[in-house]
């Protein structure tokens, strides 16, 4: 029993000690496949192999996509500018209360109503838009109808609080594009044009401006559709679409691609509500640099033209083309007299089937090709009359002259936009005297300059001043007469703060306000 015992025992040390062998050895074992396989892991992470050319790259993770966006916002922000605008408008007129209808009853002659002047003179109306630097020294690309019918265009910068009076270097209205200029004494960030036509539906895209005031404003979508050419009425408007959101304030921003390119300049959305309903649009870039090229260079837009009119709706007919012996072409609906097309014997009726070799099947094939043509130099017309296909020669003409009408309409000229000269901040002022103040009800207001009439749109008036405001001090010095002010006036330069003390009667209180500006520049 004692030996069995024994040998009983020493087994189960043995199996003991073999036991934890196995154990240690499995231990071992899945330390080691675990180093190996966390190592690749990490090298996973740490190094990214692209996929091979011509693959599709993964879809990139929010955090990238998000950094990708911030990189282009800093890139792009500082050449977007605000623009804000100043128009004339008239108003009703005012009638006097010693010219009311017979049959009112008397009132006292108030001499308040007669002391001020211009009581029917226009307002200053406001509005908002946006614009993109393209050269250093301040030009400017927008749209047309931001600064069409102002009186005074003014620019903010990104992270600048000066306004800089801006001056129309030239419009076209075919494409509702336009370029202005500031100078601000200093070389300006500017962004960089991109090709519009490498876009494709699905691209990301970003959009800047000042949408409802909101300034340095940047919204991200897709592209929804390029070759828009059904939103506007204008032939030679064919838009990018996207989601990314373009509101009102928006028009003239560019909207730029995951280069930082600037591949559209917002132009207009479509609503029922005239705010964002995720479809706006954008002019190509490729049509936008034309016409700031030819714009900075000459001040307005040549395009070649042969006389000849068109709808592309009915020309798209299939069944009305086949009527008249074309497989595809546009109709023309009408030839100007002594135009080229006209010497060359092209007539209303006839289908262009070909410039250049080139098939027509729409409006565009037709009018983009003669467009790029130099003025003077001809093209090949391909054309079918009465199922029989002819060709001709036909010179290029400039599009103004054979539609002067067009050209009026399209480049209706801005109104007057230079800087209010430095003499003439818009204030018409009299001495106040003990006498008049009490006229006027005007207090213990007894001494200063009272403005008699502000300017629309001018200095004075987008500092603040209203008819009534006593002027007590220009730049911290005390003024009470003509002479005090012109002073103090003199010796002021363009560009310099400008800072008057000014006491308003509200409420029968006398309230101290201080209105601020900028000295204009000079004309």
């Amino acid at each position: 029993m004692g030996v069995v015992l024994r040998d009983v025992g020493d087994w189960a040390r043995r199996r003991k000690v073999f036991a934890a062998l196995v154990l240690a050895l499995t231990l071992g074992l899945g330390i080691l496949i675990g180093s190996v396989v966390s190592g690749r892991v990490a090298a996973n992470h740490s190094a990214f192999t692209p996929p091979p050319e011509g693959a599709l790259l993964p879809v990139p993770k929010p955090v990238r996509l998000s950094s990708a966006f911030a990189t282009i916002v800093a890139q792009v922000e500082p050449a977007v500018v605000n623009i804000s605008t100043t128009q004339l408008i008239a108003r009703p007129r005012r009638i006097p209360r010693d010219h009311r209808a017979p049959g009112t009853p008397n009132e006292p002659f108030d001499f308040f109503d007669h002391f001020f002047d211009n009581p029917n003179q226009p307002e200053a109306e406001r509005s908002l838009g946006s614009g993109v630097l393209l050269d250093p020294r301040g030009y400017i690309l927008t749209n047309q109808h931001v600064i069409d019918g102002a009186t005074k265009i003014d620019v903010t910068l990104a992270g600048d609080p000066n306004k800089y009076p801006a001056r129309v270097i030239g419009q076209d209205g075919e494409t509702d594009l336009a370029v202005i200029k500031i100078s601000a004494g200093h070389t300006l960030p500017v962004a960089h044009m991109g090709n519009s036509q490498g876009v494709q539906v699905g691209d990301w895209v970003l959009a800047f401006g000042s949408p409802f005031t909101l300034q340095g404003t940047v919204t991200a979508g897709i592209v929804s559709a390029k070759d828009r050419s059904n939103v506007s009425d204008k032939q030679l408007q064919h838009f990018i679409q996207t989601d990314a959101a373009i509101n009102p304030g928006n028009s003239g921003g560019p909207l730029v691609d995951m280069a930082g390119a600037v591949i559209g300049i917002n132009t207009a959305i479509f609503t029922g509500g005239h705010s964002f309903e995720g479809v706006g649009f954008a002019l190509p870039s490729t049509t936008a640099i034309n016409v700031y090229n030819q714009l900075i260079s000459q001040g307005h837009v040549t395009r070649g033209s042969i006389g000849v009119t068109f709808q592309t709706q009915r020309s798209s007919n299939p069944i009305t083309l086949k009527e008249l012996g074309a497989p595809y072409g546009v109709i023309i609906e009408s030839v100007n007299p002594g135009s080229p097309a006209a010497k060359a014997g092209i007539q209303a009726g006839d289908v262009i089937v070909s410039v250049s070799g080139n098939p027509v099947r729409g409006g565009d094939d037709l009018v983009n090709p003669v467009m790029q043509t130099p003025i003077g130099q001809s093209v090949e017309i391909g054309y079918i009359r009465n199922g029989k296909r002819h060709n001709v020669s036909v010179m290029v003409a400039d599009r103004d002259r054979l539609f002067p009408q067009t050209a009026a309409a399209s480049d209706a000229p801005v109104a007057k936009t230079e800087p209010v000269d430095n003499h003439d901040l818009g204030l018409k002022v009299d001495e106040l005297t003990p006498a008049l103040s009490a006229r006027l009800r005007l207090g213990n207001v007894q001494r200063g300059l009272i403005v008699r009439s502000v300017e629309p749109a001018s200095f004075a008036d987008d500092a603040g001043f209203s008819p009534g405001d006593v002027i007590v001090e220009v730049n911290r010095v005390p003024v009470y007469t003509v002479a005090d002010f012109q002073r103090e006036m003199a010796k002021l330069r363009p560009g310099q703060d400008l800072l008057f003390k000014v006491l308003r009667r509200q409420a029968q209180q006398t309230l101290t306000v201080f209105l601020a500006g900028v000295m204009p520049e000079e004309k």
